[in-house]
């Protein structure tokens, strides 16, 4: 079991928020985020199993913007079979968890979605990046996915979220790509129009 929190919410027909946090964040982190953008949705919020200098992530790194493959994979299998055991103890809808990330929480996100197709039902990314390239995505018909990016940003160029959306919109994915002209942060914007984009699902 990964360290998480659970939150059941008012209503049950409504889908599972599981939030993940960006590097150095923990499972409090994004709670404020769930409410803004549903406040009767359940929640779960999970922490990184990987340690960076003392700072939790969801899998390594080999350096600033480049992935440690090997532990993606093995972390994402993690998260998966980690959402599979929640959904039992929870008693919750396993095929309607939506992932809301930031940052290294966006990326292990979109790398679910890259990898599993039933992980997730969609996805609220906030400065996410490519997850891996050359590989085949699975049929993503059905799934929708908001990205939140910055103009601005140092850590994630604005080239690879745009990469990002044409990936998944050829896996079939339903994706809208919303920018701020901003760097890294996450901004109470993008989290409103995050929050405007899943009112209309």
């Amino acid at each position: 079991m990964m360290k998480h929190i659970f939150n059941k919410g008012k209503d049950a027909t409504k889908p599972i928020f599981l939030m993940l946090h960006g590097t150095g964040g923990n499972e409090l982190d994004l709670l404020p985020l769930a409410g803004m953008i549903d406040d009767e949705a359940s929640v779960l919020s999970v922490r990184g199993n990987v340690l960076e200098n003392g700072m939790p992530r969801f899998f390594k790194r080999l350096a600033e913007g480049v992935f440690d493959e090997e532990d993606l994979l093995n972390r994402t299998k993690e998260l998966n079979e980690f959402l599979d055991e929640a959904a039992v103890k929870y008693e919750f809808d396993r095929d309607n968890i939506i992932a809301i990330g930031y940052s290294n929480g966006a990326n292990i996100a979109a790398s679910l979605l890259f990898h599993y197709p039933n992980a997730l039902n969609g996805g609220i990314l906030h400065h996410p990046m490519v997850p891996r390239r050359g590989i085949d995505l699975p049929d993503l018909t059905g799934k929708n996915v908001f990205i939140a990016a910055g103009t601005n940003d140092p850590i994630c160029p604005p080239s690879e979220s745009s990469e990002l959306q044409s990936l998944l919109e050829n896996a079939n994915a339903k994706v809208v790509l919303h920018w701020e002209n901003y760097g890294h942060q996450l901004t109470r914007q993008e989290v409103e129009a995050a929050a405007d984009w899943y009112r209309k699902l």
